[in-house]
């Protein structure tokens, strides 16, 4: 690989520098096991673990006075399903799960650990909590849904919420994902590794080798004189 610049050009040996990290193989290694010590250790002893619990409502259609959905039925349906997010996310309900909850959290705080997912086409939304207590978790999402279906009731006069899948208590954290973590720090710590093995083989210019020789001189090799004490 060649860099110009004015009358310089500095020739970078791809080769070489393979064969240098291959040589430093040992180090890089090191450096990966270490860095994913590393994140073991921290996934386990610092982050604390968070549980996720889901449930799941179906939102009816608005009543028409007729059992036909028509195409303006279903279009509407459609830019509903956004409107149902931006109501179980509002203040007005985080404030009354707060309130029912006796929670000393603030409705950002509270909406911070809230998702909401609605599919595309359907009007089947989940609401997840995240919460540092399985229980806690469970309860929230449990009173989320009572208020949010409340309130899309009141808000869009739909005729009914139907809950599909109550929230259940979480078995597991659902983070830190601990392998993920692993792998990643392996990753990052092997390439700062490499990075540095190639940074420091670049901006060495020192002449070691008979190639080095012609790259600083500019001057072709004609012969290398053996170190006969090595021989």
């Amino acid at each position: 690989m060649n860099t110009t610049g004015n009358a310089n050009v500095i020739e970078i040996d791809v080769i070489h520098l393979l064969k240098k990290i291959w040589q430093k193989k040992v180090l890089i290694i090191f450096s990966a096991l270490l860095f994913g010590v590393l994140s073991l250790l921290f996934s386990a002893f610092v982050l604390k673990p968070t549980f996720t619990s889901s449930t799941r409502i179906y939102v009816a259609n608005q009543t028409t006075g007729n059992n036909n959905l028509t195409a303006q039925d279903l279009q509407a349906g459609s830019y509903l399903v956004n409107d149902y997010k931006e109501i179980i996310l509002s203040d007005s309900v985080m404030s009354d799960v707060i309130n029912r909850e006796g929670l000393t959290i603030s409705e950002s705080e509270l909406r911070s650990m809230v998702q909401v997912s609605i599919p595309s086409d359907t009007r089947i939304i989940t609401v997840s909590v995240n919460a540092k207590e399985p229980q806690n978790a469970q309860q929230m999402a449990n009173t989320l849904r009572v208020v949010a279906a409340e309130k899309i009731k009141v808000v869009t006069k739909v005729e009914d919420v139907t809950t599909i899948e109550e929230a259940k208590l979480p078995n597991s954290p659902s983070s830190p994902n601990i392998k993920r973590n692993v792998l990643l720090g392996a990753m990052i710590g092997g390439f700062i590794a490499m990075a540095l093995v190639l940074l420091l083989e670049v901006l060495d210019d020192r002449v070691r080798r008979p190639e080095d020789i012609e790259e600083v001189l500019g001057l072709v090799l004609i012969g290398v004189v053996p170190d006969t004490e090595k021989i």
